[in-house]
């Protein structure tokens, strides 16, 4: 027997209370937000706190943390405060330098102090290079130094007159004159103490010409022999007068750099270090001696000539409250490890360890470092230099030219830095299970992660927590007052958000955006506190700015330029329904889903599949149903039929299984011949015995189909059928509801795909006897009637065509 339609449509009809998940107004005791007692802390994310709170505590140093959620959720802001309640209590990491090497240049030297001391010995160093410009020239001209300077010069005088004074009087015993000129020494015969000239030498006897001969050559034996002596006492004479300007430096500068080792004798680094930089200092005396033709120093302590006595301060924590947190926003390679800078001069390119510059794990070292890991993906080498140093516990400054080979020039190699801290990487969770799958060193490094939630239950005590939630983040932002109806209305959009009525969103992001924009709307309207006008105001703009697309799509239907019916009836035809989202904007709207059946072996051929237009879900909807029909009609016998199944007037991918529903049914409609009411929309996956299972976007479907059928005019007859289990996602907009209280839209809910067939056609859908027959007058009925005589076909063309090819 038929099933009258009106209680067909009663019994699956939804109450216009089951369409809205409201917030109850009766359940909170304030008027306003001024009321509500701010929050210390977010809600819903305790496993997240837990989780960063166990890597925090565990002092491995592979424990880094990676944390998931989608961007929104307050991930950075969560992560910031959960970090500064450790890096507080934490002691203040130390100071970081870089100070020459006086032995191998181009191996910059490390040096560790507390935090503070840096800039100290900075100063303490410059003023001492300036103290020594002063003292050792004036040291230099002292009375002590020029005495024995003198003496040391006289010495060396007095010991070649005492040599010339010897070769005088053995050149006299030999009638030879020892004559010393601006160029040396000269040898010259002499008779009667009358030196001969060379007219008169050669007017002497051959015999005498002879003795004089062999006299100046043995005196010239001795003169060389000697002038020989003189690099000797020359080099002596250097010897000397350097021991006496080491002594003089060493004098003065230990006299200096006394007080500033004594300043800092409980640092065996940084007085090892005074003691090389005292050592080079004495080493290099005459850049401290150069005076002007007036006297005065021509270099100062800025100069060049003194920059490896510096100190160059990589990490000053010297205001640094615990340990620090850095948020590095760009992480390229330089920006986590550190760069060599170099400086142009004279088409040449110069560097020293003055120009090495700390990267973020240098600033964060002692404390947290937070990194995006996308943004670290993204830039060469910056993901392979993080694990490198994670790996090694120390950061090695290394340019990518020298590490790919593509410069060959000397540059610095500076010490690496020891480093402890702990690395946060904030990211989306399909990130973190691509690293876990195809990066080994991933799960080595980063053991903890802190998975944010998506949303909270929408229990009352939750609402209450959210609603304190909304407070803290409007007093935060300097907004104006909510009243209580407005963050009732507030906490009805996170639901909605949120895709399900018993929960609430956790995006704090797109909260905190819905609080700007309700203030702005009350400041237009001159209002001092915010209402839930005012929200309905912000979130009516907000589908204002974002929603011209949909408007020209539900113009483009109004016109018939796309085809959707709400009227009447139609064979093998139905209204399915489609999510679109593009951008920050969601929507629904109709699209036409039509088939068409007859005799044939049993395919079933998907349009969209065929044209590769379809998605892979969406073709597994499509077998689903194949394999409902078998088991449903062709048990005990074959499925004559041939039937097609397409997505009317659409261009674009198609993919997912929620218009499986509607598919069955139009495939349905054509097997049987039974039209189907086109003032309704149908939306649903089933699964291989029919039943209905819950799809997305079910409220933008449902208020797409409304907003259509509203602009045409309702008239009682429109609706849209949902999976039963799709109800506790309702949050419908208010026109939609009213006009269900008036009678003029439904919602139906349906368990079984049978059960909208029913709404669909105005038939039941009819259950077999004991033979499998159904009965008459149902939609199983009509199908298994029609498959009945499509097989009689097969089996009447199967024997013409064997009697024909017998004949």
């Amino acid at each position: 027997m038929n099933k009258p339609q009106d209680t067909i449509q009663d019994k699956r009809r939804l109450a216009p209370e089951e369409l809205y998940h409201a917030c109850s107004l009766a359940r909170f005791g304030f008027t306003s937000s001024a009321e509500l007692e701010p929050l210390s802390t977010t809600i819903g994310q305790d496993r997240a706190l837990q989780a960063i709170e166990f890597g925090v505590e565990m002092k491995h140093g592979s424990f880094n943390l990676y944390v998931m959620g989608s961007p929104g959720l307050g991930r950075h802001t969560l992560v910031r405060e959960a970090l500064q309640g450790h890096a507080d209590t934490a002691p203040t990491p130390s100071d970081w330098c870089y100070v020459g090497n006086f032995q191998r240049p181009h191996n910059p030297q490390v040096l560790k102090v507390p935090a503070g001391t840096a800039r100290q010995l900075r100063s303490d160093l410059r003023q001492l290079v300036e103290d020594l410009l002063v003292a050792i020239p004036a040291a230099f001209q002292g009375d002590e130094y020029q005495r024995r300077h003198r003496e040391i010069i006289e010495e060396f005088k007095a010991e070649e007159e005492t040599a010339a004074q010897e070769l005088g009087r053995a050149a006299a015993e030999r009638s030879i004159v020892l004559l010393r000129g601006p160029t040396g020494y000269t040898l010259s015969p002499q008779k009667d103490k009358k030196i001969l000239s060379p007219e008169d030498f050669d007017a002497l006897p051959e015999e005498e010409k002879e003795k004089f001969l062999a006299s100046l050559e043995e005196m010239k034996k001795k003169l060389k022999e000697t002038m020989s002596r003189v690099p000797e006492w020359q080099h002596r004479l250097q010897n000397r007068q350097r021991d006496l300007d080491r002594e003089t430096m060493k004098l003065t500068v230990t006299q200096f750099l006394a007080v500033i080792e004594k300043r800092y004798e409980e640092y065996a680094n940084v007085v090892a270090y005074l003691q090389q930089m005292e050592a080079d200092i004495i080493e290099n005396v005459e850049q401290f001696r150069r005076l002007d033709e007036s006297g005065e120093q021509i270099f100062s302590a800025d100069d060049e000539a003194f920059h490896r006595y510096r100190i160059n301060i990589l990490v000053d924590n010297a205001e640094t409250r615990g340990a620090p947190i850095v948020f590095e926003d760009n992480p390229t390679y330089q920006n986590l490890v550190g760069r060599i800078e170099h400086i142009a001069h004279m088409g040449t390119l110069l560097t020293d360890f003055t120009l090495i510059k700390a990267g973020a794990l240098h600033r964060a070292n002692g404390g947290f470092l937070v990194l995006d890991a996308e943004k670290l993906l993204v830039n060469p080498y910056a993901w392979d230099g993080l694990k490198r140093a994670l790996n090694a516990q120390e950061i090695r400054i290394e340019s990518l030219e020298r590490q790919l080979s593509l410069v060959s020039t000397i540059s610095l190699e500076p010490q690496p830095i020891t480093i402890d801290l702990k690395v946060v990487l904030i990211g989306s969770r399909q990130l973190f299970y691509l690293l876990k799958e195809y990066d080994p060193e991933f799960a080595l490094l980063f053991k903890v992660v802190a998975d944010f939630s998506e949303e909270l239950p929408r229990k009352d005590e939750n609402e209450l927590l959210y609603a304190r939630l909304i407070a803290t983040l409007q007093h935060r932002e300097g907004l104006r007052e909510i009243e209580r109806d407005g963050i009732a209305r507030i906490i009805e959009r996170s639901a909605r958000l949120s895709d399900d009525g018993h929960k609430l969103s956790l995006h704090m992001g797109t909260l905190i955006d819905l609080l700007r924009e309700a203030d702005y709307q009350a400041a237009q309207g001159g209002e001092g506190k915010i209402s839930a006008d005012d929200v309905q105001a912000a979130l009516d703009a907000q589908t204002h700015r974002t929603g011209q697309i949909q408007e020209k799509l539900r113009e483009e239907v109004l016109e018939n330029v796309i085809r959707i019916d709400t009227s009447g009836s139609q064979l093998a035809q139905v209204n399915g329904l489609s999510y679109l989202e593009l951008g920050d904007h969601a929507f629904g709207a109709p699209t036409r889903i039509s088939a068409t059946a007859r005799l044939g072996g049993g395919e079933l051929i998907d349009i969209e599949r065929e044209s590769e237009q379809g998605g892979s879900i969406h073709s597994k909807g499509v077998l689903i149903l194949t394999s409902y029909l078998g088991e449903r009609y062709a048990k005990h016998q074959p499925l004559s039929l041939s039937a097609s199944l397409v997505f009317e007037q659409t261009y674009s991918h198609i993919d997912g299984d929620s218009a499986s529903a509607a598919e069955l049914c139009a495939l349905i409609s054509a097997i049987a011949d039974i039209p189907i009411r086109q003032s309704l929309a149908i939306t649903g996956s089933i699964n291989q015995h029919g039943q209905m299972q819950a799809i997305g976007g079910v409220c933008e479907k449902i208020e797409g189909f409304f907003d259509l059928c509203e602009h045409r005019g309702l008239n009682g007859e429109h609706g849209v059928i949902i999976p039963r289990s799709n109800v506790r996602h309702l949050m419908l907009k208010k026109s939609l509801r009213d006009a269900a209280a008036e009678g003029k839209f439904h919602i139906y809910a349906v368990d079984h795909v049978e059960q909208a067939l029913e709404l669909l056609t105005g038939m039941p859908a009819g259950q077999p006897d004991a033979n499998g027959i159904y009965p008459e007058g149902t939609i199983n009925h009509l199908v298994q009637l029609r498959l009945a005589e499509w097989i009689a076909l097969h089996r009447h063309f199967a024997g013409v065509s064997r009697e024909g090819e017998e004949g």
